[in-house]
């Protein structure tokens, strides 16, 4: 009889003990939400020339860092550099042709001041000179396109980062405005993080966030919600025809399948780990470490 007692007791407080332990998780997986679904996430420059012509100079290899400013490749400027003389040219023909104009107006101003010349030559030689002032300005236009053309045939990088699907070389003829390879920008890295929508009302912005990156499991770092998503495209089509909300799947969770919306995660600076985008990451939040500083401005605040 006291074995069974005993039995039944122990049975009893093994029980009691699994449904403490499950409620505190849950409890914990409630107030301090955690997400396996996360993803390393950056700014990617495309870059493509303004001008089009044959790649004479390819400065710089596949998955090489650059700085911003650096030369990337440069386009045969030949024919850039023969349109800049032409326009000079034009310049200086119609800077030649206002002075002409400009001095037949002041011979006519004098002339119709001592009532010699009639009105008609001096209103003729008022629309000459403006006439001949657009012509100047058009060929100063002119000549400062060919400049800038000029000065396009250098493709610089306009970010510092990491080149990409660089698929270029010498002879390649390029077309203006198509894009020939990615710059990944190294200021911008941020973690894309899927919370459930059941998990939100825990996450703040300014809140802290431990960040583990899968492959450097051993080497967590800081991160701080930026911002929670506001919407996802709804499988059925009934918003955003424009398809420009993010796609989020449902997983199977219980019986009913909650959303999740996309929480923007910045990582603070660490020069030891290096981030690529789409690297998988593992997401807790830490509500005790939550910044005592109210957020940006220009950060969106939880609903």
């Amino acid at each position: 009889m006291m074995r069974r007692l005993f039995n039944f007791v122990l049975t009893l407080a093994i029980v009691a003990g699994a449904a403490y332990a499950a409620w505190t998780l849950y409890q914990r997986y409630l107030m301090d939400p955690w997400t396996r679904d996360c993803q390393v996430r950056a700014n990617v420059v495309g870059i493509a020339p303004r001008i089009s012509g044959p790649v004479i100079q390819v400065a710089v290899k596949d998955n090489q860092e650059v700085k911003q400013g650096d030369l990337l490749f440069e386009i045969d400027p030949s024919d850039y550099q023969a349109q800049v003389r032409i326009a000079q040219g034009q310049v200086l023909n119609a800077e030649a042709n206002l002075r002409q104009r400009e001095q037949e107006m002041g011979r006519q101003t004098d002339l119709y001041a001592r009532h010699v010349s009639a009105l008609q030559d001096y209103q003729n030689a008022q629309d000459n000179l403006t006439a001949a002032q657009a012509q100047a300005e058009t060929a100063r236009a002119n000549l400062q396109l060919a400049q800038l053309n000029l000065s396009y045939t250098r493709i610089t990088a306009p970010v510092s980062g990491y080149v990409t699907n660089m698929n270029v070389s010498p002879g390649t003829y390029v077309s203006a405005g198509k894009q020939l390879t990615a710059l990944v920008d190294t200021s911008s890295f941020w973690v894309a993080a899927y919370f459930k929508e059941t998990q939100l009302p825990s996450i703040k912005v300014g809140e802290k966030a431990q960040v583990t990156l899968l492959g450097h499991r051993g080497h967590p770092i800081v991160g701080e919600v930026r911002s929670i998503g506001w919407g996802i495209f709804v499988q059925d089509g009934s918003s955003d025809p424009s398809g420009l909300l993010p796609e989020v799947s449902q997983t199977v969770d219980w019986v009913r399948l909650p959303q999740r919306f996309p929480v923007r995660i910045q990582l603070a600076p660490d020069p030891g780990l290096p981030l690529r985008i789409g690297q998988t990451v593992s997401v807790a939040m830490r509500p005790d470490t939550a910044s005592a500083q109210a957020p940006p401005a220009e950060t969106v605040a939880r609903p």
